[in-house]
């Protein structure tokens, strides 16, 4: 099990790069997190919705990604409440407080995916949550020493460097477990250095002095690492070298969700993507994407209140094009019904009304792999994730067929784009088309899949001659 020292250590990495050291070595291995808190998530192959992460892993690992290496999904609706997918599914909604309680009864469902992984694979590398060292969330844990203790794992702790402080954060991390939980620390390994490792040689030693736990090695700072984000938005970097940059501008909202989405425009050479934060005005661009959403009604409200939607207005009339995924859909729409309750107080919202489009929020969640081609001509693959159903006479003109039957919309003036389908950038084809057809002249797209791959080949390069592999390979096989 590799658990951090804090939230963004690299656990996500360090999994997805064993996980490809051992693909290479031709084993099987199996990411698994327990649970999850992330609003970036994935269909699996067998159905239901999943973390993000552990779809990359899988990938790292050459495994389709399955349900049971994440049991137990978290997918935050406010500061305080958060939609429980158990076992790929929607499970319930509930408080921070609600959901503790609810803990104990969820330790059986993670147990039960993890011996079915752990009877599939010849590995199952297993991801922490956090930090072991949230004492105030010890209780009938099932993220990280918890569920440790409860199979008798071995753990690795991961501290980055990078952020400062990292010794101190690993000594303070073991001060706060118990004894077994700390006896249960087989090595400690540093992340995202920078620098002469010979000038960090002696904080090395005096740690394992310290600690008692051995170094297992020294991963660098990998510049540039492409790889899906679990949850946090990227660092936003302007493009330079160019005076023909094609902007996109994103109204960022507080639930913003896959907003992996973006990636492709974000990587691409000649596209700049804007995050538009908290008080920000929406600047001049190209093209305008509104994201998904988990919840869609309050993030609208939001949307407003920044006097985004006039400026959306503007962006419009002046020849500006728009496109909305999932909940931006929705949002594009006349009206927003959630007569449930599924994302907050039952209740409507009138939407922007850019299209003749009304949902409603169902209990049922939608959940599928799909593959299609845009009315504009390409073919794409993605996935569809969302709570509502659209209908309209604005979906009588689709924006994309999938799998035999109309899918999204277009605007009767061909300015506004909206598909409930996440990842149309991530196909060249497609992504050259969409920008095409917003403005860019020439366009070409960008092959995330290839980026992918060869960013994962980096990492397990990485973590082959930084760490003591066959240490860590020891640990993961001693239990096998």
């Amino acid at each position: 099990m590799v658990q951090g020292t804090c939230s963004g250590a690299g656990k996500s990495t360090v999994v997805a790069g064993l996980c490809r050291v051992l693909a290479r070595q031709g084993l099987r291995a199996a990411p698994f997190k327990p649970q999850n808190m992330s609003l970036n998530s994935a269909v699996a192959a067998d159905g239901g919705e999943i973390g993000r992460a552990q779809a990359l892993q899988a990938q790292a690992a050459r495994v389709p990604a399955l349900v049971d290496m994440n049991p137990v999904l978290l997918k935050p609706s406010s500061d305080t409440d958060a939609q429980v997918i158990v076992a790929g599914r929607p499970f319930t909604d509930l408080s921070a407080h609600g959901y503790q309680e609810l803990k104990p009864r969820l330790l059986n469902e993670v147990l039960a995916a993890f011996q079915r992984l752990h009877g599939k694979f010849d590995a199952v590398i297993v991801e922490g949550a956090g930090s072991p060292a949230e004492v105030n969330l010890r209780a009938n844990d099932i993220a990280n020493m918890g569920f440790a203790e409860a199979v008798d794992c071995p753990v690795i702790l991961v501290a980055d460097i990078d952020r400062g402080g990292a010794l101190a954060h690993v000594i303070g991390t073991l001060a706060c477990l118990s004894e077994s939980e700390r006896a249960r620390v087989e090595g400690i390994v540093i992340n995202r250095f920078r620098g002469d490792l010979a000038l960090l040689e002696p904080g090395l030693e005096w740690l394992e002095r310290e600690s008692g736990k051995p170094v297992l090695g020294v991963l660098p700072y990998l510049n540039g690492l492409v790889l899906d984000a679990e949850d946090a938005l990227p660092e936003q970097k302007q493009k330079t070298g160019t005076d023909h940059v094609f902007r996109v501008a994103v109204p960022v909202y507080p639930r913003i969700s896959n907003h992996t989405d973006l990636d492709a425009l974000r990587l691409h050479p000649g596209v700049e993507v804007i995050l538009v934060g908290p008080g920000e005005p929406l600047p001049a661009a190209d093209l305008v994407i509104l994201p998904g959403s988990k919840n869609v009604r309050a993030d609208l409200e939001f949307l407003k209140a920044q006097g985004w939607a006039d400026a959306l207005l503007r962006h419009v009339r002046y020849g500006g094009r728009v496109i909305g995924i999932c909940g931006g859909m929705q949002m594009l729409g006349t009206r927003i019904d959630d007569p449930h309750g599924m994302e907050g107080p039952a209740g409507s919202s009138g939407a922007l009304g850019f299209l003749d489009l009304h949902t409603v929020l169902q209990r049922q969640k939608q959940l599928r792999n799909v593959s299609g081609h845009l009315i504009l001509g390409p073919a794409f693959s993605g996935y569809e994730i969302h709570m509502g159903t659209s209908q309209g006479k604005a979906l009588e003109r689709p924006a994309a067929t999938v799998e035999g039957r109309a899918e999204g919309a277009m605007s009767a003036d061909g300015r506004i784009l909206a598909t409930y389908v996440h990842g149309l950038f991530d196909a060249p084809a497609a992504c050259a088309a969409l920008l095409e057809w917003a403005g860019m002249n020439g366009a070409q797209g960008v092959d995330l899949d290839a980026l992918r791959e060869a960013n994962l080949e980096r990492l397990a390069d990485s973590v082959e001659e930084s760490l003591e592999v066959a240490a860590l390979q020891s640990l993961l096989l001693r239990r096998a």
